[in-house]
């Protein structure tokens, strides 16, 4: 039986040694940059679906990376949370949802929100957050 040694050079086996244990870091900081898109897109386009935006800007919010126990994926959320001005019957991602969907009441739908993500946009800087981690050779 013939016998198969392979030996790879110490500084390919220490490039992949820090790749993995920096794994975690880069695909959270990925996930981030993503959203940090989104986030960029999500007000330009709500300044033109509104008349005012501050309190809904106000709002907007970037969460801290997270691991969903379903898949072990690492996510993070761009989202509308809270009320505006702390009035308890004005639920901020109510009047969102409102203006993205419109209503039964009559106001039309004017989508600022799934339009703010563009895939190529998103791709291009979870890309360059990649390469930050990845070894230049």
């Amino acid at each position: 039986m013939a016998d198969f040694v392979i030996e790879l050079p110490n500084e390919l086996i220490k490039e992949f040694e820090t790749l993995s244990s920096n794994s975690e870091k880069m695909i959270e900081n990925m996930t981030q940059a993503g959203a940090r898109v989104v986030y960029d897109h999500v007000i330009k386009n709500m300044r033109k679906s509104f008349k005012t935006t501050k309190s809904l800007e106000e709002h907007l919010k970037i969460t801290n990376p997270y691991k969903t126990p379903s898949d072990d994926g690492t996510n993070t959320k761009v989202a509308i949370y809270g009320y505006i001005d702390g009035d308890k019957k004005r639920p901020a991602p109510l009047i969102a949802l409102a203006r993205e969907y419109g209503t039964s009441r009559g106001e039309a739908k004017v989508p600022f929100f799934k339009k703010s993500f563009v895939k190529s946009d998103i791709e291009k800087a979870m890309l360059e957050e990649q390469n930050k981690y990845l070894p230049k050779g």
